[in-house]
């Protein structure tokens, strides 16, 4: 399964990555006393593509990893039939921590963006964030497709995260304040999502996740970015690429 040609294997990285960005729901397995347990968890992405986890310590599975932090954690899209084994997924192994520090309140906002529901009990006195950093993990792409990675090839550059972080909050202003009607578009016609006043509320190197309200829809570059140049150009080609199927659509009739 590691012996892909080395186009093949970064095909495979690109698409775990998509699928643990987009990723709103997941499976989170820990262990009590050596008894596997398995558990339904909301995910969100840090940028440096941590697993943040907001979890309420009266929950059997933080009580586990409180005392065993190894964990695995199974996230999978659409499947394209009938066959639910055609659904590619992936599993990631590491050690979750609780997060502590300055990065907690900007990493809690992160995953608040992705999962605005949760402001209901965001505040909740027994819930806090914890982190899995992946070690290595497992892609089916689908019927008998897997690879294995290891955590070092999934994780994206960390220059590029950081560059990508410090100018988020700028990235997601600029477009919500000068380019609405590009951000309905590419949440529309390239997302799927109903026409809407959509906003940007996150924005990492592999894509940006937009939301109406409650919804939140990922869009994923073709190709991870590296500084904010290499940002603009990927918003500037969704935008470009949501009107084509924009006019695709008026045109079929849809």
């Amino acid at each position: 399964m590691n012996d892909k040609p080395e186009a093949a294997r970064a095909a495979a990285i690109r698409q775990a990555r998509a699928l643990l960005r987009g990723a709103r729901s997941a499976t989170l397995a820990t262990q009590q006393e050596g008894q596997p347990f398995a558990s339904l968890v909301t995910p969100a992405m840090a940028p440096d593509l941590s697993v943040l986890l907001w979890l309420s310590g009266l929950s059997e599975h933080t009580r586990q990893l409180s005392r065993e932090p190894r964990c695995a954690l199974m996230v999978q899209g659409r499947a394209e039939g009938a066959n639910p084994q055609t659904a590619p997924r992936a599993t990631v192994t590491g050690l979750a921590e609780r997060v502590s520090g300055d990065e907690t309140a900007a990493l809690k906002a992160r995953w608040l963006a992705l999962h605005p529901y949760a402001a209901l009990y965001a505040g909740f006195a027994d819930f806090a964030l914890w982190r899995i950093r992946p070690q290595a993990a497992l892609l089916v792409g689908g019927f008998a497709a897997a690879t294995r990675l290891r955590g070092s090839e999934l994780r994206p550059s960390p220059a590029a995260v950081a560059a990508i972080a410090a100018a988020e909050a700028g990235i997601c202003a600029h477009m919500n304040e000068d380019h609405a009607e590009a951000i309905e578009i590419i949440a529309v016609h390239l997302c799927g999502g109903e026409a809407g006043p959509w906003r940007m509320v996150a924005a990492d190197v592999d894509g940006c996740d937009l939301a109406l309200g409650e919804r939140v829809c990922r869009h994923d570059f073709p190709e991870p970015v590296a500084d904010l140049a290499g940002m603009r150009a990927a918003l500037v080609e969704a935008a470009r690429r949501g009107r084509v199927a924009r006019g695709q659509q008026a045109g079929n009739g849809s």
